[in-house]
This record gives structure tokens, C-alpha cells and sequence, in this order.
């Protein structure tokens, strides 16, 4: 048997095989780093690759925006080619914005996720790395791989 497709507005799925801890420290490399004194941010740009615990993400923007106190990070906001792995599942988008304390990441645009052998894709997905769950919305297209015999 092949692929089955199905198409709805709404999934519900899991994300990542181990919950998240949003207080894990976060890593960020990337090839430049400009850092606004009168708001705090930080935009890193260029193969921007940001690790927290089992997650990584990494996108060509990533603009960090800090606690109004400046003592921890509030969001970031990623851009342009956006790729959330929490192993083992694996989504693409045009952007992502990650709430720190909430463990949520909110990604929207083209967004692809893979859980294989399957596939779901839909205009947003946000997914909560804490609980291990994601919500796909927005013309959700979801591709089922059956079993493999041939």
C-alpha cells in the first residue's frame, strides 16, 4: 500500500519524544551579532543555529528579545529558513517565535513537519516542546505512510 492522504483544518499531534525544559540555558552560534542597547535585543544573523536542551532550531535571523528587566530571554523571533528539530520529529516554516518561559513555539508559513515516515502540512503549527504536543492549522495536509511491504 502507498501513501494516504488526507486534508482537514485542524490537527492535533505529537512533537518530540522528550518534554522540554524551558529553564535549560540556550546556546546561540551564528556568523554576526548586532545588539540593540535601547531595547536590549539581539539579532543574530547568518546560519543561526540556537540549542536548548534536545531542541534545535536554526534560521538565517534570529531576533532575541529579552525580559524587560534584561535578566533572561522573553522571545526570539526567527526568519528565513526555519528549521525546529525535537528529536524525533523535524519541522520547516518561513518563521517561528519561541516563548521561552511557555516552552511554545508558534511557527507559521509553509510549515512541513515530519514525524516518519509521515508528513503534516499546514499554514501554522504551534507547538508546545513542554508537553510534547503540537496543534497544525490552516488547510492541514497530512501524507500517512502505510506499511512498507512491497
Amino acid at each position: 500500500m502507498g501513501p494516504v492522504s488526507a486534508i482537514a483544518q485542524e490537527a492535533q499531534v505529537a512533537f518530540g519524544s522528550v518534554k522540554a525544559d524551558p529553564s535549560l540555558p540556550v546556546e546561540v552560534t551564528s556568523e554576526s551579532l548586532n545588539v540593540n542597547q535601547e531595547d536590549g535585543s539581539a539579532e543574530f544573523l547568518g546560519n543561526v543555529i540556537v540549542i536548548q536542551g534536545e531542541m534545535r532550531l536554526s534560521a538565517e535571523r534570529v531576533l532575541v528579545i529579552y525580559s524587560q528587566d534584561r535578566s533572561s530571554i522573553e522571545r526570539m523571533e526567527a526568519t528565513e529558513n526555519v528549521v525546529l528539530v525535537s528529536p524525533p520529529d523535524a519541522a520547516e516554516g518561513d518563521q517561528a517565535e519561541y516563548t521561552i518561559d511557555t516552552g511554545v513555539i508558534v511557527m507559521k508559513g509553509n510549515v512541513l513537519l515530519t514525524q516518519e515516515p509521515s508528513t503534516i502540512s499546514g499554514d501554522q503549527m504551534v507547538a508546545n516542546l513542554t508537553s510534547g504536543t503540537a496543534t497544525m492549522t490552516g488547510r492541514v495536509k497530512t501524507i500517512l505512510q502505510q506499511g512498507g511491504g512491497n
